[in-house]
């Protein structure tokens, strides 16, 4: 089945990449689940599995070492823009993160970058806004005890490479 062509937008840094070596495992109108190895190679991350939930503005990611061991989950807030003509997706990094630790540890991440893309004006008022409910969203979720839940679809699409 051909999928439209999922690409990485930062803003900081800023850069749009294509995700051509990423592997769907699942698209619908709720979800996409990608499996992938790593863009840039790493001392410890290898490989992945990622799970964008489209309509909450997550993209929620089981980041793994090379001998499949987990690292941690990492959740990006994220925006969708889907360009039908393009038959292109891109995902647009909000910055904030959460990362949850194999041991249950949440740290929330990246807040100081948030602010700087606000300051410099590269996202706007409204991009903010969203991000700040979705990542509320997202943590309380979590913090309801709820991300085994989050990550079900990984373990249900595909196999962990």
């Amino acid at each position: 089945m051909s999928y439209p062509q999922i690409y990485r937008k930062r803003l900081i840094p800023s850069e749009c990449i294509p995700l051509n070596g990423d592997i769907v495992h699942h698209w619908d109108s709720d979800m996409i689940v990608t499996s992938w190895n790593t863009i840039r190679p790493k001392k410890e991350l290898h490989h992945g599995k990622s799970a964008y939930y489209l309509k909450e503005g997550w993209k929620i990611s089981r980041f793994r070492r090379a001998d499949n061991s987990l690292m941690y989950t990492y959740c990006d807030i994220v925006s969708y823009e889907f360009d039908d003509t393009a038959d292109t997706m891109t995902v647009t990094d909000l910055l904030a993160d959460v990362i949850i630790y194999p041991d249950g540890f949440v740290k929330v991440v990246d807040l100081d970058e948030l602010a700087q893309a606000v300051r410099e004006g590269l996202m706007s008022s409204d991009e903010l806004n969203t991000c700040l409910i979705n990542l509320n969203a997202l943590l309380e979720r979590i913090y309801k005890g709820e991300l085994d839940q989050l990550t079900s679809p990984l373990d249900r699409y595909g196999n962990d490479q």
